[in-house]
């Protein structure tokens, strides 16, 4: 008798053998057995007529879970890749690689015909045909040498290099629903009618290299996405019609804030004056926080000899990510990253344990190499610079400057209106530097000072730097993305590479313990998600233009040219719409601008020193006198400095002009 336990400790038990899961969940209840998509037997996925001949614990997996989803999805893939052969010629069709992804499905296709947009629809009605069918998925194995031959037959050689150079189990995987024929380890749905017709959709087309290589073929890849149901689809194409919106690419042009050029400078933005003002206003803020916190602000060499990078570690972990060039026979490289650099600084003088700890802060420029086909807009560039700072302490110092880390990045980010926020601490990777000993130390050093936070975190096994496990801190924007911003990371092997050192107490020399730190991260990424964030409506300390006056007619032009003077002199950034066009017009270009408040001075206002003030995104005009209104500019200008717990002076308050 076969007993299979349940995941509550219940226990079915079935006389014959072999059973499938399927079987088990029609025992349970046939909703389930409708729902189920795959099944965990004995800790491993597996399709649900996987024949189990041996007792087991058994879970039910539907796709209204994480694991389901990703089978669903996987499918779907598979499915989609049917369709595609089945519209434009199987012998046409060559298939590269079809995975799940976090947000849906893609498939790459070596193809003759260029797919268009239109054509998605078409393959979405061939899909729907393919489940409607409900045919099944069948999973067989099959001996390598057999698959190679196979997959050779029908011309399919990008799955026959993948199990020349990939996949080189005696045994592998082939999965088949109705003609279509393909190798993956699986687990897939019970058959295409799991898939319902109204909960997946087909999204874009794109270019990808095989392989990711540039010198390997070009594919066109679908992407797609599916869900468990019709209404958890129209939910998550709605945030997409969101996030097209929230675009900072587009904002970008839409503001006037920045472009790229990729005929002269790939991945690299060119900022405007307005988009400039944000940049610097991001790093005026980081720079008080570091006055405030004890931080010196150093300068260093854009360019120096590869010998320091080979000496730092990075040459043997991140070469493939750096710039070189040859200056007087010297091979150097552009810096990419400001670790080596602090670490000099650091040494450049003797070091008392009362000097501990030292922290550096740099602005300054890095450079690093990323693919084309990964760029993306101001999230991923190939230059930028970033709020970067390292801390050099003694191993006794450690706990408190992590805890004061976290106590200033939890407060930054309530600045921005970031409050879901998520910690985890990454250990060591497959690729790096230093012993087992020293990791083993600065991991428990991290894991030390977050418990004595009671800070909840998770375990990101195998996902720190190369030189030093890492606590990193994902938030959730408006639309609940996820965005990693800060890191922290502890590092004991780059002080001793560098032959940094402090003399302790008992006159002996130690090697200080190197903490590298980002709060917001490259400013051009947190720039780009935060106008994300912010659909583009920046906070008044940070906007462009904080305000925008306009007068009613041309005779109180001068009147209004004075006021913004004094706005300006008193360190606010002022626009006057001194264009022809209808009040309407005006205020809705200030409106379309995003400019936080929109001023309308006529004669009533110039009379009576009230003035008509629009909020921006708000329909109704309140009246502010002139004294108030600077109250108001003053509280909100300080709102990110009060947030951050500094002292600010009252209000300068100018006479009415």
């Amino acid at each position: 008798m076969l007993c299979i336990t349940l995941p509550d400790g219940t226990q079915k038990h079935f006389e014959h053998s072999p059973v499938t899961p399927m079987e088990v969940a029609l025992s349970i209840g046939r909703r389930l057995a409708k729902d189920a998509v795959s099944a965990r037997v004995d800790g491993v996925l597996v399709d649900m007529n996987t024949p189990l001949t041996a007792d087991a614990t058994l879970e039910i997996i539907t796709a209204s879970s994480a694991e389901g989803l990703d089978v669903l999805r996987h499918s779907a893939s598979h499915i989609m890749a049917q369709a595609v052969k089945d519209l434009f010629g199987g012998d046409k069709v060559k298939v590269a690689i079809g995975p799940s992804t976090s947000e849906g499905f893609y498939y790459d296709f070596d193809m003759e015909h260029r797919l268009v947009p239109e054509d998605l629809e078409k393959i979405e009605t061939r899909m729907a045909e393919i489940a409607a069918a409900d045919q099944p998925f069948v999973c067989r194995k099959m001996e390598r040498a057999e698959a190679i031959n196979t997959f050779k037959q029908q011309g399919e050689l990008f799955k026959v290099e993948l199990l020349q150079q990939d996949i080189l189990d005696d045994q592998v995987g082939i999965y088949q629903q109705g003609s279509f024929l393909d190798l993956c380890r699986g687990p897939h749905i019970p058959s295409t009618g799991k898939l319902g017709a109204g909960s997946f959709k087909l999204l874009s087309i794109a270019g990808a290299y095989w392989r990711g290589d540039e010198k390997r073929p070009m594919l066109q890849r679908i992407y797609g996405t599916a869900f468990a149901t019709e209404k958890e689809l129209r939910e998550y194409l709605f945030f997409l019609e969101e996030a097209k919106k929230r675009d900072h690419r587009k904002l970008g042009k839409e503001l006037d804030l920045f472009h790229f050029d990729p005929e002269v400078a790939v991945a690299s933005p060119f900022f405007h004056p307005k988009g400039t003002v944000v940049y610097n206003q991001l790093l005026e803020f980081i720079r008080e926080m570091y006055r405030y916190y004890g931080y010196g602000e150093v300068i260093t060499p854009q360019v120096m000899d590869v010998e320091l990078w080979k000496r730092s570690g990075h040459y043997d972990n991140y070469v493939e990510n750096m710039y070189f060039t040859e200056l007087d026979g010297q091979h150097n490289a552009l810096k990419p990253m400001n670790c080596p650099t602090h670490v000099m600084i650091y040494g450049a003088s003797s070091r008392s344990y009362r000097d501990l700890p030292v922290r550096y802060a740099d602005f300054g420029r890095l450079h690093r190499y990323e693919r084309s086909g990964v760029v993306q807009g101001l999230t991923r560039v190939r230059t930028f610079c970033q709020d970067d700072a390292h801390i050099f302490c003694r191993p006794d110092q450690i706990e408190d400057e992590i805890k004061n880390l976290i106590d200033l990045i939890l407060k930054t980010y309530k600045v921005f209106d970031f409050e879901d926020i998520a910690i985890g601490l990454s250990t060591r990777p497959e690729k790096s530097i230093g012993s087992d000993e020293i990791w083993q130390k600065a991991e428990s050093a991290l894991a030390a000072a977050l418990n004595s936070l009671s800070v909840k975190f998770s375990i990101n096994e195998g996902d720190g730097a190369f030189y030093g496990p890492k606590i990193d801190f994902q938030v959730r924007d408006a639309i609940r993305r996820s965005w990693q911003l800060a890191t922290v990371q502890l590092d004991f092997s780059m002080p001793q590479r560098f032959g940094a050192s402090y003399v302790d107490e008992q006159g002996q020399r130690q090697a200080p313990v190197m903490i590298h730190r980002a709060v917001l991260g490259s400013i051009e990424r947190f720039m780009g998600l935060y106008l994300e964030h912010t659909a583009g409506a920046l906070p008044f300390w940070l906007a462009p233009v904080q305000c925008s006056i306009i007068p009613v007619n041309d005779e109180l032009l001068p009147f209004c040219q004075q006021l913004r003077q004094i706005l300006t002199r008193l360190g606010y950034r002022v626009e006057v719409d001194a264009s022809s066009e209808s009040m309407g017009k005006k205020i809705r270009r200030s409106q379309t601008q995003k400019h936080p408040y929109t001023l309308v001075v006529g004669k009533k206002e110039l009379e009576e020193r009230i003035f008509a003030v629009r909020a921006y995104g708000h329909k109704d005009t309140f009246a502010s006198s002139w004294e108030e209104l600077l109250e108001r500019f003053h509280q909100e200008n300080n709102r990110a400095r009060l947030a951050m717990g500094y002292h600010v002076a009252p209000a300068h308050i100018i006479g009415f002009p």
